[in-house]
């Protein structure tokens, strides 16, 4: 048998760079710590929101050169940039709204699109939870330290609230990026086995304690309700073992942890938010009622995309300070004024009215209706497991939004989360 040889040299076949790095290169550059100078400026630029317009670009770049075909599942994309750019021009200062119109864009369309476009394959799809999850453990980490040296952000006058890099400016930063990794772990640890449910499981004994030292009531109540859903769809037989497991850890954490005293006070204030709030849940109620008296007023478009800022004072109660007081052991002392409700409902129904809420909830039904039916029908551990994280994401921004709203650089990961979702719903059926 003689073996023929080609007249030209055949070049090496190297691999070609996956686009999902500059994706996980995003999430990355969320965890670089900001000065609160730079938050009070009315357009704030992070070198997230820099990697991210990077991100676009190739994104864009790669779907003109191979001309891949997208679902047509993705517009569920167009309305809410249909429904923002109507509430900007019809913003009584259009110059005001314009940083608000792109920022929405940014995080609820052209991310999720990128994301969309760069995960070609399940390895993407690992390379972007990975990055979230790795993000989420360096987050806490830090976190762990800061309550344990006492060395965070100032709670009832002692320094033990775990805000990881974000400091006590993004006091919500460090409890929001550390549920996504949660979310992501638990979410293997439901549907995978061997190396990666241990794997799972030793990223949840860190980023759980971080969770409840940042005393985020928010992000406790979402996440349980999201590990809820979780679990559920995973069984009667898991969802007993881990609650059992959940339970023995909660109690344990509470019980004997560092600071257990706070975290059975902040526990204990969960339920008399509503008969015995404090100012900063009064202030919480005094911002919603401003935001629905700017609907009432501006019905179908509302009062524009950072408009409830520049209109509160007229619309708020009395009683509202407006502002909140922050302290750490880096930046000082500092303080916030209260720039949104304080709700992404309200919020979106204060600033661009009927228009952009129904908008905004075509988004996530879909998502989550896509989402549901595809879990229910997938045959293969690594869809499945997919699946489950995107439900408890869903379940989480939705729980989540009831009383927090986008702001701040995780918004940026968030962004990433959503479109994993999103790719994995108009994504073809994978084996991994």
């Amino acid at each position: 048998m003689t073996t023929r040889t080609l007249p030209w040299p055949v070049a090496p076949a190297w691999p070609r760079p996956r686009a999902s790095l500059l994706a996980a290169l995003t999430v990355a550059m969320v965890c670089l710590p900001q000065q609160p100078t730079d938050l009070a400026s009315s357009v704030h630029v992070t070198p997230a929101d820099l990697t991210a317009v990077a991100l676009v670009a190739v994104a864009a770049l790669s779907a003109l050169i191979t001309r891949r075909r997208l679902s047509r599942r993705l517009w569920v994309l167009g309305p809410p940039v249909i429904a923002v750019a109507v509430a900007t021009l019809a913003a009584e200062t259009v110059t005001t709204s314009m940083p608000g119109f792109v920022r929405y864009i940014e995080i609820f369309a052209l991310i999720p699109l990128a994301i969309v476009i760069v995960v070609r394959d399940g390895t993407d799809r690992k390379v972007v939870a990975g990055s979230v999850v790795a993000a989420a453990l360096v987050e806490a980490g830090v976190g762990i330290w800061q309550a344990v040296t006492g060395t965070g952000a100032s709670y009832a006058g002692q320094t033990v609230r775990a805000v990881g890099t974000f400091g006590a400016v993004d006091v919500m930063g460090m409890a929001t990026v550390v549920s996504y990794g949660l979310i992501i772990a638990l979410g293997v640890a439901l549907s995978a086995r061997g190396r990666w449910r241990v794997a799972a499981l030793t990223a949840m004994l860190v980023l759980t304690p971080a969770l409840v030292m940042s005393l985020s009531r928010g992000a406790w109540l979402a996440f349980v309700v999201a590990a809820a859903v979780m679990i559920a769809l995973s069984g009667w037989r898991t969802a007993v073992r881990v609650a059992v497991v959940s339970a023995s850890i909660a109690v344990l954490i509470v019980g004997i942890g560092p600071g257990s005293a706070t975290l059975a006070t902040r526990i204990t204030s969960i339920t008399s938010a509503a008969t015995q709030p404090d100012q900063s849940v009064t202030d919480r109620y005094g911002l919603w009622e401003a935001a629905t008296r700017m609907w009432s007023d501006h019905p179908l478009a509302g009062v524009g995309p950072r408009g409830f800022a520049e209109f509160r004072d007229a619309y708020a109660p009395l009683h509202v300070s407006g502002s909140s007081d922050t302290a750490d052991s880096v930046n000082g002392f500092h303080r916030q004024q209260l720039l949104s409700p304080h709700n992404m409902y309200l919020l979106v129904l204060s600033e661009q009215g009927l228009l952009g809420m129904t908008a905004f909830c075509l988004l996530v039904g879909a998502l989550v209706l896509w989402s549901a039916k595809s879990t229910l029908r997938a045959r293969f551990p690594g869809r499945r497991t997919a699946g489950l994280i995107a439900l408890g994401f869903l379940a989480w921004t939705l729980t989540d939004y009831g009383y927090a709203d986008m702001g701040g650089s995780p918004t940026v990961i968030m962004a990433v989360m959503l479109g994993l979702t999103l790719s994995w719903t108009v994504s073809p059926g994978e084996r991994r």
